[in-house]
């Protein structure tokens, strides 16, 4: 019997995408995924509550994930509980569908306990787990008005715990060449955190507020060395620096950036953005600028591509697209861009493809996958969990442990089991001895106006 609902739920580790496959509204209710203490009401907010908080001041924050993973179950039931509930999306578990989304390289045991709260706590008819990266296949982002579907696509997921690149070929993750850098929005939080104390205030027990000036006052240099050289030599009067009005939260106003007709009071708090405002970003591209032994992430997306069937491999370069929250910074794109070009082979076409939103991009796809017509084949149903536990999502969601591509496959034995896919990008033969030339090839950043 067909489900009458369907909820979908893009499980992140900060926010997380809710919403119902037959809502008026196609844009999902973003949720923090977290309960907080206020010190300033001391009241205990959870999720969506947290608008309701008047002062954000130390903030004590209780995640449901930690490292990447969902380790605390307690926080997030009180969680999924308020989404549930008529506050939020007004269902009734008994009788719905739930697609919600994993970890990547989720381990088996947590695996187990996403089974046992969707059919034993809550009760759900049915359900589908997945990596927001398998669903952005069934979405807009790869789109080309003149070009067919992209049956290759390198999808780079930077988000709060972790940045990871995901290749995708015929709709399925080639799980032997995913990448991850531990490079994520929490660690760019933190490092801010720092900065800043080291520098002017003391910010370390302020999470929400050092995000929020990450958020609004962070970008990401094209231009590193001269971006540091103009601070330097002036350290407050170049036009890189940003003053930030710190909240004042007895007053209920909240943060934001200082402009000229800001009267400030004597006892307004001012913090300086300076060179941190692409200093922090820069982590990303530099991980051992804060003695991260791992690879930018322009390197690791070349040592993922390089993982790939030899002759396919220019279209995964042709075919890279951003989603994330992390990815937001202003000039991500330009600056991954800058750096994959060189490295690229010159034969190659270098495309990264960005959209509109990033954070709700994985939510979409997962909209029109739920609605494709052989979603009901791809479920388990209670039905099935109850005869056979969680072996019935094992056999029926592909994970990362049972994917077609196992590393041990040849590139010879890859491109047999899965055909080469026709379009753009196709990688010439130029290699001479093993080496392939590198240079100036063709790059086009491609930005995504509406969305169909």
């Amino acid at each position: 019997m067909k489900p009458l609902h369907t909820l979908i739920l893009d499980n992140g580790a900060y926010t997380i995408k809710s919403g119902a496959l037959d809502a008026e509204t196609q844009q999902p209710r973003i949720i923090q995924n977290v309960v907080v203490r206020s010190k300033g009401d001391k009241k205990t907010y959870f999720g969506h509550e947290i608008d309701q908080c008047q002062d954000f001041s130390s903030l004590h924050y209780r995640m449901p994930f930690e490292k990447g993973y969902l380790v605390d179950w307690d926080a997030q039931k009180a969680v999924w509980d308020r989404i549930f509930s008529d506050e939020v999306l007004q269902s009734n578990t008994n009788d719905t569908s739930l697609l919600i989304t994993e970890p990547y390289f989720n381990l088996p045991n947590i695996q187990d306990v996403y089974d046992q709260f969707v059919f034993e706590e809550y009760e759900f008819q049915s359900y589908h787990r997945t990596t927001p990266a398998a669903m952005i296949p069934h979405g807009s982002l790869f789109d080309h008005p003149d070009l067919p579907p992209a049956e290759c696509m390198l999808v780079v997921d930077s988000g709060f715990s972790y940045t990871h690149v995901i290749p995708i070929m015929n709709g399925q993750v080639v799980w032997s060449a995913a990448k991850r850098l531990d490079v994520g929005g929490k660690l760019l939080t933190n490092q801010l955190k720092e900065l800043v104390s080291f520098r002017q205030w003391n910010m370390m027990d302020e999470t929400h507020v050092m995000n929020h000036v990450k958020e609004i006052c962070c970008y990401v240099s094209t231009q590193f060395s001269q971006d540091l050289e103009t601070c330097r030599v002036d350290p407050k009067g170049n036009p890189i620096v940003q003053e930030y009005l710190l909240p004042n939260y007895s007053i209920n106003r909240p943060g934001r950036i200082r402009t000229q007709d800001d009267m400030i009071a004597e006892t307004d708090q001012i913090l300086l953005m300076n060179n941190e405002r692409f200093a922090v970003p820069e982590v990303l591209f530099r991980p051992d600028d804060i003695g991260l032994d791992q690879s930018g992430l322009a390197m690791t997306i070349a040592a993922s591509v390089s993982a790939l069937p030899g002759d396919l491999q220019g279209m995964f370069w042709a075919n890279i697209g951003l989603i994330g929250g992390t990815t937001k910074f202003a000039g991500f794109g330009e600056r991954l861009m800058q750096e994959l070009r060189p490295i690229a082979p010159i034969d190659c076409e270098v495309v990264i493809f960005q959209c509109d939103d990033p954070i709700s991009e994985a939510y979409q796809s997962a909209v029109n996958f739920a609605r494709h017509p052989q979603y009901s084949e791809q479920v388990v149903t209670r039905t099935e969990y109850l005869e056979s536990g969680s072996n019935a999502c094992r056999r029926k969601f592909r994970d990362w442990r049972s994917s077609p591509s196992d590393a041990t496959l040849t590139d010879e034995q890859r491109s047999q089991a899965v055909p080469p896919p026709k379009g753009k990008g196709k990688k010439k033969d130029k290699e001479d001895g093993g080496r392939v030339e590198t240079g100036s090839g063709r790059a086009v950043l491609r930005g995504k106006g509406r969305r169909r």
